[in-house]
């Protein structure tokens, strides 16, 4: 992975986010320029299947000046293998999976979108990750200290 120029934490916060991929995504020509002047913003994002291709649907990207024409939260198609888009399909079909975007980077000179496949996070394990979290974070401190 390359520069990264925008991700979403909200992804893993309300995600069990089990797999992963890498994808192209088609733009504008003043899009392209945009991102990559970190002017992207995924979160709230989400992927979706239309007309057998997966979209990007409500990421915005600012236009870097105001006459640029472009429709800044329109739907962008992510570019795939056929066979990695019907193993996405067949994920999200399943009950209570869905893709969400998690990184935009440079990949060399291209920009590239790492989607995750996942189950939503009901209130409780978000609380059990917390509380995981901060197990790790507390064991770690006593661990530093008595090497210390």
């Amino acid at each position: 992975m390359g520069k990264t120029i925008a991700s979403n934490k909200n992804a893993f916060r309300n995600y069990h986010i089990e797999d992963k991929y890498e994808c192209g995504i088609s733009l504008l020509g003043t899009e392209v320029k945009s991102i990559k002047s970190n002017r992207i913003n995924i979160n709230g994002s989400y992927v979706a299947f239309i007309n057998s291709e997966l979209h990007l649907i409500n990421a915005h990207i600012s236009p870097i000046q105001n006459n640029d024409l472009f429709e800044s939260t329109r739907s962008r198609v992510l570019l795939l293998n056929k066979k990695e888009i019907l193993k996405i399909k067949q994920q999200i079909e399943t009950k209570g999976y869905t893709a969400v975007p998690i990184n935009v980077y440079l990949k060399k000179s291209l920009i590239k979108i790492e989607i995750g496949i996942g189950k939503g996070k009901k209130i409780y394990d978000k609380r059990q990750t917390i509380i995981e979290r901060d197990r790790k974070r507390q064991a770690a401190r006593e661990l530093k200290r008595k090497n210390t």
